[in-house]
């Protein structure tokens, strides 16, 4: 989506159609209240009257603005004033970018930097406007004979009371529209079937990128044969039941002035589906198995707003792909596994397979002496009893990372919770016959898989993200969140800020 940030009078603002915020107890905001005067209290009598309830979300029509230089103006409630924080915010936005959607234009104005918050300038508004209109104007209809209706709306602009916040209104809805596309990116692969997004076609997708990058980013891709040959066991462990076979795909992007600057990685499980292996799951919802790739497709989505936003950074993407199928060549319960790492493994469940492939892909990361490492996966069911669908489990072995990651889910909306990765619970993967299990039993599950995780990371600042239940819905709104895009970009332009900082410090 495009965008344009104007500083005019709003009353004067020739648009198809202007959306205004609205409080339903207090006076109007600064541009809405030039708005009212210049069409005769219009908006107010509206509120007064009760034809317009302003709460959280809400929406009003009209066709006609008499006054106005709009030719529609689309009223978008508040709430009450003094409860309007990021989370009202954030759903009026998606409230009006739904409505202006549906409409038959193509461009459309927003003034919604007045709004006030704490701790949130216009940069963040502009940013968080255009990730609405965004994720607004996705649509998922590949394999529908008659697509979906298509929205006409190809333009925001963004109107501002104080000509001086213009710029970092810009540099803010320039990265809204990058999150944005990467969000709906991720979105996609996590939405595609398990027929169509394999570990091959998982591969493909990232020689598509590293193509259209302008040579930003290179791509690597390892197959069986030199997965084999590395030694990485475990990963390929779990793709031995399959027919596809497994990748481990590995994405580089230099934009640091420093070509030996340390990078910044991300690694994301690719589980393109799971049945569970041997141990083999319920047949209810197992459809959903599919998502078991988002954290994958969360690391493609980041690469697509990196490659938009540009930063200074270096920066690698492993992406451990498989599928975990039961047959005649799967892996058992019982079986004992060598990872890259040189540990063995006693999987105790087949079912527990995400961390067999990223052991291996965390083994694989010391290669390149990272700055931070970051996994995310769809990795426990224990995750969502935990913390349900709201908030991504986050563990760690370095307190100023997990704070670092805490605080960008925070400026993203994309919000993570710290859980405890203390010693004791280590001993639940205890082993009698190999160096640890893959399981630890049905306490703490989500902690023992992030302390198995954890054994494959002690050479580097390593957080891990649990997505699983943040990475999609399940019911009427089926389909992939897009989750953790918009953490893990802010995550990485916060370690942009920090090397500019420092040098300026030197």
């Amino acid at each position: 989506m495009e965008f344009s940030v104007h500083t005019a009078n709003p009353a004067k603002a020739e648009t198809a159609c202007l959306a205004v915020p609205v409080f339903n107890d207090s006076e109007l905001l600064p541009a809405v209240a030039k708005l009212d005067d210049a069409s005769e209290r219009l908006i107010s009598q509206l509120v007064e009257s009760g034809d317009f309830d302003a709460a959280v979300g809400n929406t009003l029509m009209l066709p006609f603005a008499p006054g106005l230089g709009t030719e529609r103006l689309l009223l978008v409630g508040l709430g009450a004033r003094e409860k309007c924080k990021d989370a009202a915010f954030l759903k009026a936005l998606d409230a009006a970018a739904s409505a202006l959607i549906k409409l038959p234009i193509d461009e459309a104005c927003l003034a919604f930097t007045d709004v006030p918050l704490e701790d949130r300038d216009s940069a963040w508004k502009a940013r968080k406007v255009m990730e609405a209109g965004e994720r607004a104007l996705y649509r998922f209809d590949t394999f529908k004979s008659q697509p979906l209706p298509r929205a006409s709306l190809q333009r925001f602009t963004l109107l501002l009371s104080e000509s001086d916040e213009a710029e970092q209104a810009r540099e803010g809805a320039h990265i809204g529209v990058a999150v944005g596309q990467g969000i709906n990116a991720a979105r996609t692969l996590g939405n595609l079937p398990g027929n169509i997004c394999t570990p091959r076609y998982l591969a493909e997708q990232a020689e598509k990128l590293a193509a259209g990058s302008e040579g930003r980013l290179t791509t690597e891709i390892l197959d069986e044969d030199a997965l084999e040959t590395l030694g990485a066991h475990s990963l390929l462990s779990v793709g031995h039941g399959s027919r596809e076979p497994s990748r481990l795909i590995v994405m580089r992007y230099q934009g640091a002035e420093d070509t030996t600057e340390a990078p910044h990685v991300l690694v994301g499980k690719g589980i393109t589906f799971d049945t569970g292996g041997i141990s083999l799951k319920p047949g209810e919802a197992m459809d959903e198995m599919k998502f078991d790739m988002c954290g994958a497709a969360s690391v493609f989505g980041t690469v697509t707003a990196v490659l938009a936003i540009k930063p200074r950074l270096n920066l690698v993407f492993i992406v451990a792909a498989a599928e975990n199928m039961p047959d005649g060549a799967a892996t058992k319960p019982g079986d004992i596994i060598h990872t890259l790492k040189g540990l063995t493994v006693e999987v105790l469940n087949t079912d527990a397979e995400g961390r067999l492939v990223l052991c291996d892909a965390l083994t694989y990361a010391e290669r390149f002496e990272p700055a931070s490492v970051v996994d995310i996966a769809t990795l426990t069911g224990a995750c969502i009893i935990g913390l349900g669908h709201h908030a991504t489990g986050l563990l760690s072995n370095d307190d100023d990372l997990a704070l670092d990651i805490l605080d960008a889910g925070d400026t993203a909306w994309d919000r993570a919770w710290h859980l405890p990765l203390w010693d004791e619970y280590q001993e639940q993967l205890d082993s009698n016959f190999a160096d640890l299990a893959n399981i630890g039993g049905r306490p703490a599950g989500t902690i023992t898989a992030a302390c198995f995780l954890s054994r494959f990371a002690d050479h580097f600042p390593w957080a891990h993200l649990d997505i699983a239940g943040t990475a999609w819905h399940s019911g009427k709104q089926k389909g992939a969140t897009g989750r953790p895009v918009g953490l893990l970009t802010q995550y990485l332009l916060d370690r942009e800020t920090d090397v500019q900082v420092e040098n300026s410090d030197d």
